[in-house]
């Protein structure tokens, strides 16, 4: 969830009631109710058959008051959920995204030129040998002379199943040509995703009403780049001159987006009711800058106990800083965030040997390359 969101203030629709407050206020109108009747000043005690009655009261009617609470807070973008959401959404005219199949180029190769034209249907299925298929977008020719042809496709399944096969693996056709030798997808998939989550369609909710503007702002990119697949992730808009924009982006799990990702996103942007008439629009990859991971650190003497369960929670700290650090476009490379998340992990003391603070550039994005991280022992406290 963007910060202009999970930032907003936090409210409650029956002023921070808790369990003990309704019980409180159900034995002391009981009391006031018992003096005003009999003139008797009654003091109920934890174990009277009649505090017990009004407890067993005071848990329905505080079911009750946080269903009036979470009814109230469905109205609002910070705490709308499900459906609930999917109305909020509608009033702007924003629609959740359904699951999104992967896509690949597939590259249909011949045993040897031939002296007519060969067909690759619409539709032609290729799979990896693991229950992946794919199949190809449109009908394609492969001339007289030529000896392959390149053919956008898509997976059979929506879904993020279908991310991340390696150039090459899908290898097996399975709908059989004449004079077809071989078959392999030139880039790996991408753009596979699930229906998009709540924390992702409430951010597209907030950043609609740009899109409403017809001057091309930051916030509108960013909501149609979004827009087309749930799989986008971080997004970076700069405009390097007038009426030049470049548009640059992720997916969600931080890797690079590949060209056929990027020509179809550029293709969505170019629509007439997206794009400003006068916007010069490119999608491209971001450039990528490299650091390396080399940390030692130690535990303290007191720890002796949990050290192998510190030493665990130490790594899972260091993949999150990758991700924090990778999966945003123009983030500093800082190894101070990854001292504080080692020492929040349980390490007493951290020596970071590399990376070193660098500055990433628009445009850019930081990949790890070499890691090695060295547990030195115990250490006196």
């Amino acid at each position: 969830m963007i910060n202009q969101i999970a930032n907003l203030p936090e409210v409650s629709f029956i002023d921070n009631m808790t369990l003990d407050d309704v019980q409180a206020k159900l034995v002391k109108a009981y009391q006031d109710k018992y003096k005003e009747l009999t003139g008797k000043t009654l003091t109920l005690q934890r174990a009277d058959s009649e505090s017990l009655k009004l407890y067993a009261v005071s848990v329905v009617l505080f079911q009750m008051f946080l269903h009036v609470d979470n009814a109230g807070k469905m109205d609002l973008l910070k705490y709308a959920y499900g459906a609930f959401l999917d109305n909020l959404g509608a009033l702007r005219g924003v629609t959740r995204l359904p699951a999104a199949a992967a896509v690949c180029t597939v590259r249909f190769t011949l045993s040897a030129a031939q002296a007519s034209v060969v067909t690759v249907p619409a539709g032609t299925m290729v799979t990896n040998g693991d229950g992946i298929y794919f199949e190809t977008d449109e009908e394609a020719e492969i001339a007289i002379g030529s000896m392959y042809v390149d053919i956008p496709s898509t997976c059979t399944v929506a879904g993020a199943e279908g991310n991340n096969i390696l150039a090459g693996a899908i290898d097996i056709l399975v709908n059989p040509i004449p004079y077809m030798d071989s078959v392999s997808n030139i880039d790996a998939t991408t753009g596979g995703a699930d229906v998009e989550s709540d924390d992702d369609f409430a951010d597209r909710i907030y950043l609609a009403p740009s899109a409403y503007s017809v001057a091309g702002p930051e916030d509108a990119y960013i909501f149609q780049v979004q827009s087309y697949s749930s799989s986008i992730g971080d997004v970076e808009v700069t405009s390097p001159d007038p009426c030049e924009v470049e548009v640059r982006f992720l997916l969600k799990d931080g890797t690079i987006p590949t060209q056929t990702l990027l020509d179809e996103v550029c293709a969505h942007l170019d629509a007439e009711r997206i794009r400003p008439l006068t916007d010069h629009v490119s999608v491209l990859a971001p450039t990528q800058q490299s650091f390396d991971i080399d940390v030692q650190y130690y535990i303290n003497q007191s720890d002796a106990g949990k050290a192998s369960t510190i030493q665990g929670e130490v790594a899972a700290a260091i993949e999150e800083y990758i991700e924090w650090q990778t999966f945003k476009i123009g983030r500093d490379i800082n190894p101070d965030v990854l001292t504080q998340k080692m020492i929040d992990a349980g390490a007493k003391r951290v020596i970071v040997a590399s990376p070193s603070f660098t500055t990433v550039p628009s445009g850019s994005v930081a990949r790890v390359g070499t890691q090695s991280v060295a547990y030195k022992g115990l250490e006196a406290d």
